[in-house]
């Protein structure tokens, strides 16, 4: 086989170059059957900046029993390649920390510990069934990944005629609050006529925003999704809707 700089090229190549020895046996076995497992569909977040990162990806339904081989490197370094701690669908580990998710017990994680800031980072998570191998290769640097998860406990009460006031807590696995602030968004809803209409409001440092000159009697429908102060990665997922009727005044 020709001499090959490691990198995300063919398939096979960047096999060896990222799992080392390991592929040669993946290759071997590779080799007996003509039907791979299907190639896990993987998504990568960091859910606290900067040390809770982690890859998921879904058990495949209606398939021959898979097993993973998972390991990243730095780009930069890619034969030195590090496992990452593989946590099985349902697991009650600590660990998965994608709670948030309504599909997480059908989902593989990767957790991958202490990843440099700034830094350009491989995966590796390949599939491996009935003698057979499917690879997933993918780049990412931390920072690109940022995704907390969503605020919890909201509240929504009025304050006085024709105000609202919003406060929320911020999402409990987001580790270093006091370092890495975070900023909110506020989303909500109403109908007017049949007619729904939607305000999206926002960045707030705080975690309480005071609404006012809303309408007694209307219904609205509120949600808040949390943000990495500077703007790093993505807001979170939108929290679980808090609904309130503003009291009608009294004649």
């Amino acid at each position: 086989m020709a001499a090959t700089v490691c990198g995300l090229g063919v398939t096979m190549t960047v096999l060896m170059c990222v799992l080392g020895g390991q592929a040669l046996d993946l290759l071997r076995v590779a080799a007996t059957s003509a039907y791979p497992p299907s190639t896990p569909t993987v998504h990568c977040r960091c859910a606290s900046y900067p040390n809770l990162t982690f890859c998921s990806w879904p058990e495949p339904s209606h398939s021959p029993p898979t097993h993973y081989i998972a390991t990243y490197s730095e780009r930069h370094r890619p034969l030195d390649t590090k496992p990452c701690h593989l946590i099985p669908p349902g697991s009650s580990s600590s660990d998965v920390i994608s709670a948030s998710s309504p599909s997480s017990e059908q989902l593989w994680h990767c957790r991958l510990p202490n990843l440099k800031l700034l830094t350009e980072y491989i995966i590796n998570i390949t599939a491996v069934s009935a003698g057979e191998s499917s690879p997933h290769l993918s780049s990412f640097m931390m920072e690109d990944i940022v995704k907390p998860d969503p605020p919890v406990d909201v509240r929504v009460s009025p304050h006085n005629a024709r105000n609202l006031l919003v406060e929320w807590a911020p999402p409990p696995s987001w580790a270093y609050l006091d370092i890495f602030p975070l900023k909110y968004q506020i989303l909500y809803q109403w109908e007017n006529r049949g007619n729904p209409k939607t305000v999206n409001l926002g960045p707030f440092e705080s975690t309480k925003v005071e609404l006012r000159g809303l309408t007694p009697g209307r219904t609205y429908l509120f949600q808040v999704c949390a943000k990495e102060l500077l703007g790093l990665g993505k807001c979170s997922d939108w929290s679980a809707p808090v609904k309130i009727t503003i009291p009608r005044r009294k004649l």
